[in-house]
């Protein structure tokens, strides 16, 4: 959030970003490291020398969203074997429209999929081509099904977003 306002990107803009940020830390390979309060929006610069966290951010609805959001990632963690593996593959990048996405998957089956806009535009029907399996999957931050057939999954993506597809074979 420093940074950012460093930038002057505040409020809402500022945790769309922080929340796509998290999405990809919480679902990439290794253990994700999270300074203190960051789960929540804190503001506060870093600093080695002894902080509180200000709790009552949580308060706050833009704040407490953002915690529930990291919350259930860290879940989605802990509950999905794909996400404690090494494996992953970037299957989509789209410099020109700022979007990116990769696979992770283990060999039991499990198989989840991240598609994030870096950029300030709404991308409306946005396809993407080989997508690693076909059937059904479950956008986990808006909790809703999509079907995939032909590799090819078509969503909606919101600025500075971030989504996160789990497998349901």
């Amino acid at each position: 959030m420093v940074e950012l306002a460093h930038h002057e990107i505040f409020d809402e803009a500022a945790f769309k970003r922080v929340r796509l940020g998290m999405g990809l830390l919480m679902t990439a390979v290794d253990i994700p490291l999270v300074w203190m309060g960051e789960e929540f929006g804190e503001y506060k610069p870093k600093t080695i020398e002894s902080a509180k966290i200000d709790w009552s951010l949580l308060g706050n609805d833009a704040n407490r969203n953002l915690f529930e959001y990291v919350k259930g990632l860290t879940a989605l963690r802990q509950q999905n074997r794909a996400l404690q593996t090494v494996n992953m593959d970037f299957f989509h990048e789209n410099a020109e429209d700022h979007v990116l996405a990769y696979g992770r998957w283990n060999e039991e089956g499990s198989r989840v999929v991240v598609v994030a806009n870096f950029s300030d535009q709404y991308r409306a029907g946005y396809a993407l081509a080989n997508f690693p399996a076909n059937g059904t999957w479950h956008e986990w931050g808006h909790d809703y099904d999509v079907s995939v057939e032909d590799n090819c999954l078509v969503t909606d993506l919101a600025e500075y977003e971030a989504k996160v597809f789990v497998w349901q074979p």
